[in-house]
């Protein structure tokens, strides 16, 4: 063969052989640690649920995966880094309904959860519940607004930062009931818990793993959740609409995002084991008892789902007048 020859039939010859190379590096994905991003400090719902991923794909891919919080910006700190991370499924997001709202409350956000990154998988849906301490003279929705009909702007309630379930949330029920109750974000939802049952917070929206066994306990008093229809994690409360408040209806969730330009075998693979990971029965089992709904989408259904949700909050933001502050 001439070297003319084996210039003109490389190209073709080298083509083959990356693609080989490559679908051989997919089929072994992962082949080291993989790093999951959890924007929020630890204790919260979106650690909790990230802290599940890893166990659970850890144990079926055989690589460790590893949870690494890194808070601050309201969420958008770790989410940016995961943004710019190397699109090769080795730096993961575990994303939260936070994602779609600071579209809205941050005009400036130099990332979009559509644009900056590939769907992986919607894991599951997490209506909230309503507590407050129990020195708080309140036994139900209703309690609750006319008190703080009484106290414009006395009454807190905490969240795990600006743009988190338990932030907007709060400032739904603030513009349903038109009341004035502040708002103070901490830098995770479990440190925003603790401050509740400490009396130094009246009252907060907290994921059920978070709040109900504080609730059974009575170290903090339960109201309502914030779903549709009646949790199955607490068929005793009634939802906030039900309870009086109509309209309203708040549901968490989380999932996972990868950089855009993240290999679609890379992502198919994880969102098949995500998927397969919420209908395990003791998994499954689990979520429902702690009052979450599995999903495991697939990646085109979540791109969907973030869409209307993007959407949804965009307009609830405006209406409210719901902003970073």
């Amino acid at each position: 063969m001439t070297f003319r020859h084996w210039i003109t039939i490389a190209p073709a010859t080298l083509a083959a052989a990356l693609l080989c190379l490559t679908g051989a590096s997919y089929a072994q994905y992962p082949d080291k640690g993989v790093r999951l991003i959890v924007p929020y400090a630890p204790g919260g719902g979106t650690d909790l649920t990230g802290r599940l991923a890893a166990q659970r794909l850890t144990e079926a891919l055989g690589k460790q995966f590893i949870v690494d919080n890194r808070t601050g910006g309201a969420g958008n700190i770790g989410t940016e880094l995961v943004a710019r991370a190397t699109p090769d499924g080795y730096t993961l997001l575990i994303a939260s309904l936070s994602n779609s709202v600071n579209v809205s409350l941050f005009p400036k956000l130099p990332i979009n959860p559509v644009t900056n990154f590939d769907p992986v998988s919607l894991m599951v849906t997490v209506p909230m519940m309503l507590v407050v301490h129990p020195s708080l003279p309140v036994k139900s929705i209703q309690d609750l607004v006319a008190l703080a009909k009484s106290k414009p702007g006395q009454l807190n309630y905490s969240s795990g930062g600006m743009g988190t379930a338990n932030h907007v949330a709060g400032e739904l029920f603030n513009y349903l009931a038109q009341v004035q109750i502040t708002h103070v974000p901490y830098k995770g939802g479990a440190p925003a818990l603790s401050d509740v049952i400490a009396g130094q917070i009246h009252l907060i929206f907290g994921t059920m793993t978070m709040t109900r066994d504080f609730a059974k306990t009575g170290r903090l008093r339960a109201l309502a959740t914030t779903g549709t229809t009646r949790s199955a994690g607490a068929p005793e409360l009634p939802t906030v609409t039900e309870a009086g408040l109509k309209g309203y209806e708040m549901v968490a969730w989380y999932g996972m995002l990868a950089p855009v330009g993240t290999p679609k075998p890379v992502v198919s693979k994880l969102s098949e084991e995500l998927a397969r990971i919420v209908r395990i029965p003791e998994v499954r089992a689990a979520l429902l008892a702690q009052g979450s709904e599995p999903a495991g989408s697939t990646p085109e259904d979540y791109a969907k789902f973030l869409r209307v949700e993007i959407d949804k909050w965009a307009k609830i933001a405006k209406a409210s007048g719901m902003r970073a502050d």
